[in-house]
């Protein structure tokens, strides 16, 4: 991963970890949802944001997510690798892992700064 697009990367991890020590656990999700859509193309980054979703749902007792996270991890960076991403997928048990999904306008602003 670029540094530069590390840094948008980081700070959306840092952005969940506030959000989550005050319980706002909806806006944390939101963050780490934008934190997979800018690494998904990148395989450590990649796979790391699929564990911290894995641990997230934990946290909250969500087998669904728990499970769901399970598939991603052992596959996400290899798809990473590979070139064969869904691109935009937010990266949740809460959708399909295959969708190619709409991506907010600014990550795609940041996104094209690295193209």
């Amino acid at each position: 991963m670029p540094d530069g697009l590390k840094v948008h990367y980081r700070q959306e991890l840092t952005n969940y970890k506030s959000e989550l020590a005050i319980g706002n656990l909806e806006v944390a999700w939101r963050h780490l949802e934008r934190a997979h859509i800018l690494g998904q193309a990148w395989p450590k980054e990649h796979t790391h944001v699929h564990w911290v979703m894995m641990k997230f749902g934990f946290r909250i007792k969500n087998t669904k997510e728990i499970l769901g996270q399970i598939p991603r991890l052992l596959i996400g960076g290899v798809k990473s690798f590979v070139g064969e991403i869904p691109v935009g997928n937010t990266g949740g048990a809460n959708v399909p892992p295959l969708k190619p999904m709409e991506i907010p306008d600014d990550i795609k602003s940041i996104l094209q700064q690295f193209k």
